[in-house]
């Protein structure tokens, strides 16, 4: 139901439209497929200036960040045929209003999983988390990402010196998600 709360232990496994390309919670049991993405991602994750903190971690950071409960928050792996190749995630900002990241291996790129795991998730908030707005950040540069989320329907909200802040209202699909 629409705008109520979320428990990560119920979060369903999520399809997206791409065959094998699903988004699952991400949890400490992943942390060494986590740290390991992580590791062969970190001049990928660097690249434009975004995601320096995570590209520094070592493997207990990485594993610390995964035990701490990101709720209301959802962060999501992105899974290809079972391999973790990327996170997702929705931040409970100022409910119903959201921020938005996701990142991909760099060897994920290219083959539209980005949009697919995003799309999946922006629906699955819109419709359970009654999400009326989310709002992402794109360091200047890095024009892939701001592909994604044109393809989404975001729309520039404001540009600022280092990066452009994304908006898209949303409006619940009936799409329906077990409870």
């Amino acid at each position: 139901m629409a705008g109520s709360h979320h428990d990560k232990h119920v979060f369903p496994e999520l399809k997206t439209n791409v065959s094998g390309l699903t988004l699952c919670v991400l949890t400490a049991e992943q942390a060494d497929e986590y740290y390991a993405l992580i590791d062969r991602n970190r001049a990928h994750l660097t690249q434009h200036g975004d995601y320096q903190a995570l590209a520094a971690s070592d493997y207990k950071r990485a594993h610390a960040e995964l035990l701490n409960d990101p709720s209301p928050s959802l962060r999501c792996g992105v899974l290809l045929h079972s391999a973790l190749v990327g996170r997702v995630d929705l931040v409970a900002v100022n409910p119903p209003k959201y921020g938005f990241g996701y990142w991909l291996d760099h060897e994920a790129t290219g083959h539209g999983y980005a949009t697919a795991a995003c799309r999946a998730l922006i629906e699955y908030g819109a419709t359970m988390l009654g999400a009326t707005d989310v709002f992402a950040g794109v360091t200047h540069g890095n024009g892939k990402s701001s592909a994604v989320l044109i393809r989404l329907g975001f729309k520039v909200a404001e540009v600022f010196e280092t990066y452009t802040r994304y908006h898209r209202a949303l409006v619940a699909s009936p799409c329906a998600y077990p409870a």
